[in-house]
């Protein structure tokens, strides 16, 4: 079986590309489930998929994020991965949806669970927003303005969170059937991806009638907006969207191309300078320097 891709939200798993992508273990937050039941259920993953791979985004409650490294610890095993990648919750999932892709090729359980730093460079995350005045999460200066035509109703911005934050205010000036025209548009990828959106209570077709066809996406799907978005982006007033990589091929190629090493504490291949399953760093620590004077 392929390595176990796995959730805390049910409304982060995307639906499959294709027939072959497997569908992500969902993982019961302490409010649904005891600890007792989350080690049956986290153990009956591993019997199945002997490898685990669990996304935990800085955004999750602190008891869920709790949980998950309580049920680790209790079980003793170096057979889960816990990743800290910080991604809006719609970005997440698609990185998510490309790790179950990945998961059914010749990769091993190290391979996967260190390639999704890897993937999430190629991740372009962000919101059209009715308001900024509670946006905190991403690192772009909100101005006295900004925070001011937030209170108009019909206020819109286009905001960036990954891989560079960007926040344009667009123009109201000129109503279009799909609302406010844009101001400048943030930077797109630069290689073929698929866009995928979700709305809240935003009524806007920016995303798909002008982004999309700015950076020249290759197809564009709707998806339900998850549950953990309004409270990311600081507001109702949202459509979110994410645009990655589609292609199992050109995921594959692109994982396939880095070096691979063996880590120095748990054996597991890995790509990049950290180890996905017990986070140890490709190599050891410089020893540290002695500034103490040696006698003459």
């Amino acid at each position: 079986m392929p390595t176990a891709i796995a959730v805390t939200s049910a409304d982060l798993v995307l639906a499959a590309p294709d027939r072959h992508t497997p569908g992500a273990a969902l993982l019961h937050p302490p409010e649904q489930l005891d600890l007792e039941a989350a080690l049956a259920e986290a153990g009956a993953l591993l019997e199945r998929h002997g490898h685990l791979v669990a996304l935990v985004p800085p955004w999750l409650p602190r008891s869920t994020v709790q949980r998950l490294h309580t049920v680790r610890a209790i079980l003793e095993t170096d057979r889960i991965a816990l990743l800290g990648i910080d991604l809006p919750p719609l970005g997440t999932a698609l990185l998510v949806r490309q790790l179950r892709q990945l998961s059914v090729c010749d990769f091993s359980p190290g391979i996967i669970a260190s390639a999704a730093r890897l993937l999430s460079h190629y991740i372009y995350a962000g919101a059209l927003l009715g308001s900024v005045a509670k946006l905190d999460r991403v690192r772009v200066p909100v101005g006295l303005g900004a925070h001011a035509r937030s209170w108009s109703p019909s206020a819109q911005f286009a905001v960036m969170a990954h891989p560079k934050p960007h926040l344009a205010k667009l123009s109201g000036g000129t109503q279009g059937a799909h609302g406010p025209r844009s101001g400048v548009l943030p930077a797109g990828p630069e290689f073929a991806t698929h866009l995928t959106f979700a709305r809240g209570q935003l009524t806007s077709d920016w995303v798909t009638a002008e982004l999309a066809p700015a950076w020249q996406v290759q197809g564009v799907m709707e998806n339900p907006l998850p549950a953990a978005s309004p409270g990311w982006w600081g507001t109702q007033k949202i459509v979110e969207f994410a645009a990655g990589i589609p292609d199992l091929s050109v995921l594959y190629q692109l994982v396939a191309s880095v070096r691979r090493e063996e880590c120095r504490w748990c054996g597991l291949e890995l790509i990049g300078d950290r180890c996905g399953f017990c986070a140890a760093p490709l190599t050891a620590p410089p020893p540290p320097t002695s500034t103490a004077r040696s006698r003459p």
